[in-house]
């Protein structure tokens, strides 16, 4: 292989533009359709804590037979976003809108999406506390206590309290984790299925009457619900129009469908028949949790109380079973635990989600590139998450936790996204036509011609449901429409903007950014053993300097890597042009990275690639490139000892065959701790080796003529400890090992503390 010579000459007085190698083609971790339905419950399923009350605060006692409605045309909403995926069109949201209707709609969409993720939180976070407002006034009473918390004020506050949480969270930033999901969907579904159990038994006991159907005598619309129609006849006498209003105050009841866009990306293969698999799954679970919780209230609560737990629905199911007041108690704490678990994810998705959208719109040049200016300390887009943060606890303190008039807002988010990409896919059927994995059914051919029946009764459907909200969500159309245009016209003028102003090259090195679909020795012309420093923070290159100054380059290669890490609600993509990886941010970063190699007068690879866990995406790319040393710099999120224990379980992770690595962490200090990944001789120290040698001594006279050797007693002794754990011994073998380590800890601390 010829090594490049604008990557390997060492800079002289005119270097030519160096060579920055980006990798297309994401590397990705995949997941289980398990726990893609687990993610995309987690943001639909916390509907079912509010979306019933919601809907017959609006009208009635009619209002589950139109969840249930709702929960049925979710399916249909389903096959519109696998065809949306099916599709592998680039870029997310404002890409596949924009490629579909324009640049203007495509703005207009992102905006309502925001408007969407910035109430997501409030609503969330407001019902959450509702629910444990609730468990402590019922708490109160059991105690024979007189406090009375007041519902919106405290649910207000605790709402403020964990946006504040997760706001020091993302500013941090955490990772999103499939797993915690699949945990809080565990203890959802016990949650749900004593539930249901309980339900059936209060109404086996006391007899069972459904909700009065859905016509329109039955149906008693608030004025608020009815919004500018409130002075006419028309829901009452025309059966249309009250069923589409009544649907309009039941469509939160399938917000977090466009979750399932978000996980496609991840799911591991086939991709299409597990996207199938987790439609059905997330359509059944939400239909028997979402449309049971509504139907239970209305059968189980008295009318004359209901009223009362509309803030929190479960709670007041709970406290209205047959049985024990105090089991009933318990039970209704279950209920917030759970409530509290997967509203505050639904929270922490807000901000994970809005910052993924507005960083992509900031990656396509409609923002400028200060929005994601690095954290100095964490390296995080943190005045991005900033904004939303401080939207939100706006939203919250101007609704002063009213969860109702925070579900009517709410609504036409929810609305607008779905009805804009419904849209987009059906232009897109036309503009684009073609082999697709997947399509939405009910397809006919006339003259040559398809018809895409299906799709474009979902279109009416959406478009219908959006129309009716915006004659009768007053408050949501007034609020909703001064949002998306404040954004909109932001996003105009600041894509105006940055296009006249394109300073973001002034005093940056201009790179020749190449593309390749993969990322390897070959195409980014290093030798192998060569050494990989991810960097990510331009505040903090301290483990690049470490290794300019000790590393040869004439010997080993040094590899900068920069790792962008996908945000499972920024995009759905799996391929990139190199426009979407490589901005001003990273452009100043190879800057800074490639000054400290030319006053070391060293040369350095660039590289850069898109992964959605940052551990993986490192790994992966140094099996690509056969790296032998990762270098790392020191977390400020965790430990060091945690930061090479998450490492080392990513690698345990890879797929075989793992190629063994050299890790090291270094600290802004100038430390670093060593460590190896993947099986390797122990690194023994004297006092060790002296035991074993011992141990040899001893037993070697008593298993003659057998012949021992010093690994034989390792060896025997590895295989006792292997037999205490098979015979379950596991408890008692860890308690031993953890006294050594005490013991130890103590032994290496003892001439610290005598000096």
């Amino acid at each position: 292989m010829t090594p490049d010579p604008v990557l390997t000459s060492p800079p002289s007085g005119v270097r030519p533009i160096p060579r920055v190698l980006v990798a297309t083609t994401a590397m990705l971790s995949f997941i289980s359709f398990w726990r893609a339905a687990a993610i995309v419950l987690n943001d639909m399923g916390s509907s079912a804590f509010y979306a019933g009350a919601i809907a017959e605060q609006a009208f009635g006692k009619t209002a589950p037979w139109f969840i249930l409605a709702i929960m049925l045309f979710a399916y249909a909403v389903r096959a519109l976003y696998m065809e949306s995926c099916s599709m592998f069109v680039r870029g997310g949201v404002y890409r596949v809108v924009k490629e579909a209707m324009g640049s203007r709609l495509a703005k207009i969409s992102v905006s309502a999406l925001m408007f969407d993720y910035i109430l997501t939180g409030p609503i969330s976070g407001v019902s959450a506390g509702q629910y444990l407002t609730g468990f402590l006034n019922d708490l109160f009473r059991y105690a024979h206590s007189n406090i009375v918390l007041p519902g919106n004020l405290t649910a207000a506050l605790f709402a403020i309290v964990v946006t504040v949480y997760f706001w020091w969270e993302n500013v941090k930033g955490i990772p999103e984790s499939s797993g915690k999901a699949l945990r809080i969907m565990y203890v959802t579904t016990v949650m749900v299925v004593l539930m249901l159990a309980w339900c059936g038994y209060t109404l086996w006991v006391r007899g069972a009457h459904l909700p009065p159907w859905p016509e329109p005598r039955n149906m008693h619309f608030s004025p608020e619900a009815l919004g500018w129609l409130r002075h006419t006849n028309w829901p009452y006498t025309i059966g249309l129009v009250g069923i589409f209003i009544g649907l309009g105050h039941s469509v939160l009841a399938m917000s977090g469908e466009e979750t399932l866009a978000q996980v496609y990306r991840e799911l591991e293969h086939p991709k299409i028949p597990n996207l199938k698999k987790v439609g059905f799954i997330i359509f059944a679970y939400s239909l028997v949790f979402t449309a049971g919780v509504s139907f239970f209230a209305v059968m189980i609560i008295p009318d004359g109380s209901r009223s009362q737990y509309f803030g929190n629905l479960i709670g007041g199911l709970a406290m209205n079973f047959a049985g024990p007041y105090t089991l009933r108690l318990v039970f209704q704490a279950f209920v917030v635990l759970v409530g509290v678990l997967m509203l505050a994810g639904a929270v922490n998705t807000a901000i994970v989600g809005s910052n993924g959208v507005l960083n992509r719109v900031s990656e396509d040049g409609i923002l400028p590139q200060w929005f994601r200016q690095p954290h100095r300390r964490f390296g995080t887009s943190y005045r991005i998450i900033n904004l939303v943060v401080g939207l939100q606890i706006a939203t919250i303190i101007l609704t002063r936790g009213n969860i109702f008039l925070l579900g009517e807002a709410y609504a036409f988010g929810v609305m607008w996204s779905f009805a804009m990409n419904s849209a987009a896919v059906l232009a897109l059927r036309y503009k684009q036509p073609g082999f697709r994995e997947f399509r939405v059914p009910l397809n006919v051919t006339i003259g040559g011609v398809e018809i895409p029946v299906g799709l474009i009764l979902i279109t009416i459907m959406l478009l219908g449901l959006c129309t009716i909200n915006l004659f009768t969500k007053q408050i949501a159309t007034i609020s909703g429409i001064i949002f998306t245009a404040a954004f909109f016209a932001t996003f105009t003028i600041a894509e105006g903007i940055t296009k006249r102003r394109d300073t973001t090259g002034a005093g940056l090195d201009q790179f020749n950014v190449t593309s390749r679909t993969e990322l390897s020795t070959a195409t980014l012309g290093v030798r192998p053993a060569n050494v990989l420093v991810p960097i990510s923070n331009y505040h903090a290159l301290y483990q690049l300097g470490a290794v300019l100054d000790r590393v040869k380059t004439e010997r080993r290669d040094i590899v900068v890597l920069h790792v962008q890490v996908l945000q499972r609600s920024g995009s759905g993509e799996v391929e990139f042009e190199s426009d979407q990886l490589f901005g001003s941010i990273e452009q100043y970063l190879f800057t800074k990275a490639l000054s400290m190699a030319e006053q070391r007068g060293k040369p350095i690879r660039l590289a850069v690639v898109a992964a959605n866990d940052l551990w993986d995406g490192i790994l992966r790319a140094a099996v690509n490139l056969q790296s032998s040393t990762i270098v790392l710099g020191r977390s400020t999120k965790m430990s060091l000892a945690d930061q090479a224990l998450q490492f080392g379980l990513a690698w345990e992770a890879l797929p075989d065959p793992r190629p063994p690595f050299n890790l090291e962490i270094f600290t802004p200090q100038g430390e670093h701790e060593f460590f190896l990944l993947g099986p390797h001789a122990p690194n023994l120290t004297r006092n060790e080796v002296n035991l074993v040698h011992q141990l040899w001594l001893r037993l070697g006279d008593l298993v003659r003529p057998e012949e021992l050797h010093h690994h034989d007693v390792v060896h025997f002794a590895l295989n006792e400890v292997k037999q205490e754990l098979a015979q379950g011994k596991e408890q008692d073998v860890a308690q031993r090992l953890k006294e050594h380590l005490v013991q130890n800890k103590a032994q290496r601390e003892k001439p610290t503390s005598q000096t």
